[in-house]
């Protein structure tokens, strides 16, 4: 479990304290609008109604206290900026912040983020990638052009080992689980793991051997 201060309650702020709610994290969320902080109550540890670019106000949160700190502000880039400048000279132990462009990006980091994030932009490669080809089930980027991939098992694969197959040699793709029915049927991939026909595979390898591999 870890104490995580969300600062930014907008949907996607929002969207992210409801996944750490699930999880099971603390959660402390900020925001300017009383209405956001009420309806997000709910499902977080704490919430309070204030100004993040107060150096006064987040000093009184003790932001040293949390695991991480996530700025969401994603309508007002200078707050934004400000708030994250002002988690790290507080002492934040580790910052993430959004960011719509990579000029944003390159401000953000020179500013005391550790990470940032771009949900736009990785929302749309994830539909752009998911929707292009009818034998991708989802995609999940790793960066330096490798994704793991769940991909439809190709009729001529079914009823052969993973063994038989040889991927890994043959494409330098990785087949690290096997789903049935949407659920996970063998997550311990061996030489001997048989593939069956309507299931899907979790593949690990870059964008050109996974495209080579399964022709999308």
């Amino acid at each position: 479990m870890k104490a995580v201060l969300l600062i930014g309650l907008g949907r996607f702020g929002r969207h992210i304290a409801l996944q750490l709610n699930e999880m099971n994290h603390q959660v402390m969320a900020v925001d300017q609008d009383e209405e956001r902080v009420n309806a997000a109550l709910p499902f977080v540890t704490n919430a309070q109604i204030g100004d993040s670019t107060s150096e006064e106000f987040l000093s009184s949160i003790g932001v040293r206290n949390f695991d991480i700190c996530i700025v969401a502000i994603g309508d007002n880039f200078q707050s934004s900026l400000e708030t994250t400048s002002l988690l790290k000279e507080l002492g934040a132990k580790r910052v993430v912040a959004r960011a719509s462009r990579d000029v944003q990006r390159k401000f953000l980091l020179r500013n005391g983020a550790d990470e940032v994030v771009y949900p736009e932009k990785q929302m749309a490669i994830w539909t752009a990638v998911r929707y292009s080809s009818d034998h991708i089930a989802d995609y999940i980027a790793l960066g330096d052009g490798h994704a793991i991939f769940e991909v439809e098992v190709p009729a001529g694969w079914a009823g052969k080992t993973v063994g038989q197959l040889d991927v890994r040699k043959r494409y330098h793709v990785n087949i690290m689980a096997v789903k049935k029915d949407g659920r996970f049927e063998e997550t311990a991939v061996t030489p001997e793991t048989t593939l069956k026909e309507n299931s899907t595979i979790l593949v690990l390898g870059s964008y050109h051997d996974v495209q080579r591999c399964f022709h999308i």
